[in-house]
């Protein structure tokens, strides 16, 4: 994609890159004119921002966390101090899967706060694997909502940790893979009743029905739901606003923690 870089005298540097990519252009009478196509336009006249020649670009900045920068460290905040809030993507030099919508941000104190969302992949993927056991059986009836059955005596126990929403994985000799089953949408637990089962949704994309006695049940938490944050030594982020109003941004801050394997 093609750009109009503009350099500020004041600050005696190159301050920004435009969408716009005129064929000719010139300053007169304390205005910036530009020729497209062989159509006179006049900058700085348009209510709407970043929109130019009748196309909107949105606004995207990019910058990079490097404190420490021989530390591994785990990116787990967001915090823009601005009047308004942006979509973000992070990258580290080991995940490329860090994410937050400008929704998700909270007003706090003048600023704007979110966790660091991450798309489960990689290293990251591997860190939030929690293991069940083994199942007594499987009832299919309904793809989507398989009952998984644990044993009561020994007991497994599915523990307090799953919740709905959460990726069920199973694993079958000789254990080389991990297969994508479905997403939990019931936990229910009656021992005296003889109950202890996860019902899964197998119908998402990639799920699959486990074996009725399936040698390993784990699950991975919703991404959404938990704040694993961004894994690496440093983080490069990049905002992305769609708004034509004015939009100011003075500083972003992040929350860095450092990682014990």
């Amino acid at each position: 994609m093609e750009y109009t870089l503009s350099y500020a005298s004041n600050v005696q540097g190159w301050v920004s890159f435009y969408s716009f990519y005129p064929d000719y252009m010139i300053g007169m009478n304390q205005y910036f004119y530009t020729f497209k196509n062989g159509n006179l336009y006049r900058h700085n006249v348009n209510n709407n921002r970043n929109t130019f020649y009748g196309t909107f670009t949105p606004s995207t900045l990019t910058s990079v966390f490097n404190v420490s920068p021989l530390e591994n460290k785990i990116f787990k905040t967001l915090n823009l101090e601005g009047d308004a809030a942006w979509d973000a993507t992070l990258v580290t030099d080991i995940q490329d899967s860090g994410y937050i919508l400008n929704n998700w941000f909270e007003k706090k104190e003048a600023s704007f706060y979110a966790f660091v969302r991450n798309n489960s992949s990689g290293q990251l993927k591997q860190r939030s694997v929690n293991g069940i056991g083994k199942t007594i059986s499987v009832n299919s009836t309904i793809p989507s909502a398989v009952e998984l059955n644990f044993s009561i005596s020994p007991l497994v126990a599915i523990g307090s940790i799953v919740s709905v929403g959460d990726l069920v994985y199973y694993a079958v000799s000789p254990y080389t893979t991990n297969i994508l089953s479905g997403e939990v949408v019931a936990i229910n637990q009656n021992y005296p009743l003889g109950v202890n089962q996860l019902v899964i949704d197998t119908t998402i994309t990639g799920g699959s029905i486990p074996p009725g006695q399936t040698d390993y049940i784990m699950f991975i938490k919703n991404s959404v739901a938990e704040s694993h944050g961004v894994l690496g030594h440093y983080c490069v982020f990049e905002l992305t606003n769609s708004s034509t109003d004015k939009i100011e941004l003075f500083a972003a801050e992040s929350n860095v923690m450092k990682s014990f394997p």
